[in-house]
């Protein structure tokens, strides 16, 4: 029997048939009240979606090929150079490198890594055009599969400050962009606002209008291509949502500007969910997180351990979140598939939700200013300390749960005696040009109370 035959002996069955059904077997129950639940980006859920729900529109966007990531803080070129080289051997294929000071030497950091195949992300702790220089010179065969995600916004978004100064730091970005041409020269850290509490639809309008402050600076040369740095929480499909409706937009903002430039996503896993006690949960917390970034489309997904909040770096943590992301793709074949979210009708409809309503965000941040200057005004931060409020509130009223620290909780659980590293906001008195956006776990204030009574 051919599809055709076969769906021919069923009679189509629109929406209304359907809510009529539901509303019978929900007995005298309020369909609306019952069945949809609006987010916090203030989109309705609904119990079910068809055809009708995504009739207008089509999301057109390839889902690139993913790689697994390996993130490295460098403190130690040589050492860092080892554990590379290793990571790579064992399942590794793109490096994420957070460079703390020009005094590290990226020929001895990159030693024995083949570059044609192996694209490397630097996060630079400093802003130096002589250093990328430096790079370009060694790499320059190879270069286009360096990431330099030079992002002077963001850091004054997360600091308050300028690297140097406003005028400085644009000269070097000039000078950073000369050196290294179209290639992927400008990251845009949307990690910030995700761990700081902002909604969705704040997250991707402030990753445009960020975005866009580039687009100005450049408009009138050539722009370079972009890097999305993207964290990636627990609401599953709105999570695979979110990367495919950042990639409408990139479209959007490229149409406007004429350009090619391209739009590199490297996804995470968000830090705001994780927690200190039952911290083995984090380990499921990152799966679903992982499997979302590779439906949604993002280029290169770099886990994050389970202990990552208050161990230092180990090889077992390490090793456990680099297979997590091997079992989605080798065991899984979550990379297989191309675009499998495509046609799916309750993604297409949230994905283009969120990008409707992330595009009249951003219209509105442009009609006042842009990005800087909200952030200048601090409207920006405003809107995200609201926004975390608000899920703060959910998480302590236990409707948002953490298992096993907010609900289920062993209370035997101790943890006092492992802690590597300071796990909550850090506050240090200093001046700052702007309000700094501060990242915070949902979890701090409930496990500083635990801790205190251990």
């Amino acid at each position: 029997m051919s599809k055709k035959n076969l769906f021919n002996d069923f009679s189509a069955v629109s929406t209304k048939e359907w809510k009529q059904k539901i509303q019978v077997d929900l007995k005298g129950a309020d369909y609306n009240d019952t069945l949809v639940w609006e987010s916090p980006e203030g989109i309705k859920v609904k119990p079910f979606y068809n055809t009708e729900d995504i009739a207008s529109f089509v999301t057109n966007v390839a889902t690139p090929e993913w790689k697994i990531g390996q993130a490295i803080f460098v403190q130690n070129e040589v050492a860092s150079n080892k554990k590379a080289v290793d990571a790579l051997k064992r399942g590794a294929e793109d490096l994420v490198f957070t460079i703390p000071t020009d005094t590290i030497k990226i020929d001895v950091l990159l030693k024995n890594i083949n570059l044609k195949d192996i694209k490397v992300y630097f996060y630079f702790q400093f802003l130096a055009s002589e250093y990328i220089a430096k790079i370009e010179e060694l790499y320059k065969d190879n270069a286009t599969n360096i990431h330099y995600n030079i992002d002077i916004v963001g850091n004054l978004a997360s600091s308050g400050n300028w690297f140097h100064n406003l005028t400085k730091d644009h000269q070097e970005l000039d000078k950073i962009a000369t050196i290294t041409n179209t290639q992927n020269t400008i990251g845009v850290n949307v990690s910030t606002y995700q761990n700081a509490g902002a909604t969705m639809v704040q997250q991707l309008a402030y990753a445009m209008a960020h975005a866009n402050e580039y687009l100005n600076h450049f408009k009138d040369t050539t722009i370079p291509n972009f890097t999305f740095t993207v964290s990636v929480s627990g609401n599953y499909f709105f999570e695979i949502a979110k990367l495919r409706a950042l990639r409408l937009l990139w479209k959007s903002l490229q149409t406007e500007y004429n350009t090619t430039a391209n739009c590199t996503i490297l996804a995470v896993p968000s830090k705001r969910n994780k927690t200190l006690y039952d911290y083995n949960v984090n380990m499921l917390r990152t799966t679903t997180e992982c499997m979302a970034a590779s439906i949604g489309g993002a280029d290169t997904i770099c886990n994050l351990a389970y202990d990552a909040i208050y161990h230092k770096d180990n090889e077992f943590g390490e090793r456990i979140a680099r297979n997590q992301l091997l079992i989605l793709k080798k065991e899984s074949y979550l990379d297989v598939v191309t675009n499998p979210a495509d046609g799916a009708y309750y993604i297409e409809s949230i994905t283009h939700q969120l990008a409707e309503k992330a595009l009249e965000l951003f219209k509105s941040i442009e009609a006042t200013g842009g990005f800087l200057s909200n952030l200048k005004s601090h409207q920006i931060q405003k809107k995200i300390k609201e926004s975390a409020a608000k899920e703060q509130e959910l998480f302590n009223s236990e409707k948002e749960v953490l298992v096993g620290t907010n609900k289920y909780i062993n209370k035997e659980d101790k943890i006092k005696e492992d802690l590597e590293l300071y796990p909550f906001v850090k506050t240090n008195a200093r001046k700052t040009l702007i309000i700094p956006i501060i990242e915070k776990r949902l979890a701090e204030t409930v496990e500083q109370n635990r801790l205190k009574d251990e």
